[in-house]
């Protein structure tokens, strides 16, 4: 059973069978890009987003940003990472995004059932252990979504590096549901 949200007839992702029998996923999906790029034509705009707008959300696949914010190419930078954290990397590509191509709202994306609720900083010993080396990096897991996108919010509104922090806004996405929950700064 696959679990892709595409039907198998206007899938282009490889199906989990495919994974499965030996096939080569990144082949698969260099294989979409060429189909793709037969009818691709030049949008002809820049690196500036249309909606002067950075979505920080995570990486999860069950979250469709652009189809959950009625969203089109070119409206917005998105920046995806584990759990949606605002994180030192996520700092340095809002300062890009707001410095040098002109956003000025930023929009924070956490979600139900995140795979980061599972974890602990325990993780960081776990590959200690394994590979020999502490990552540098610290997990950020959490057990309160809504706490966690405060935090989010606290981080950018604190940065000194970003331009624009009076219109930053955090939610929580049900992944049964698909609404956006807001997630007061305050509480």
């Amino acid at each position: 059973m696959s679990t892709s949200a595409h039907s198998p007839a206007e899938s282009v992702t490889p199906s989990a069978a495919a994974v499965r029998e030996g096939g080569q996923v990144i082949d698969q999906l260099v294989g979409a890009n060429a189909r793709y790029a037969k009818g691709f034509r030049d949008p002809g705009m820049d690196a500036r987003p249309v909606l002067q707008v950075a979505v920080v959300a995570c990486m999860d696949a069950r979250l469709d940003l652009h189809a959950a914010l009625g969203l089109e190419l070119g409206d917005c930078h998105t920046i995806r990472n584990a759990g949606g954290v605002v994180t030192d990397d996520v700092i340095r590509s809002l300062t890009i995004s707001q410095r040098a191509l002109g956003t000025r709202s930023v929009i924070l994306i956490h979600h139900t059932n995140c795979g980061l609720e599972s974890l602990t900083e325990d993780f960081r010993q776990e590959l200690e252990r394994e590979v020999g080396q502490r990552p540098v990096w610290a997990v950020e897991a959490y057990s309160d979504a809504d706490q966690d996108v405060r935090q989010s919010m606290q981080r950018v509104r604190t940065s000194p590096f970003l331009l624009h922090t009076d219109d930053v806004r955090g939610f929580v996405f049900d992944v049964t549901t698909g609404l956006l929950r807001e997630i007061d700064s305050a509480s």
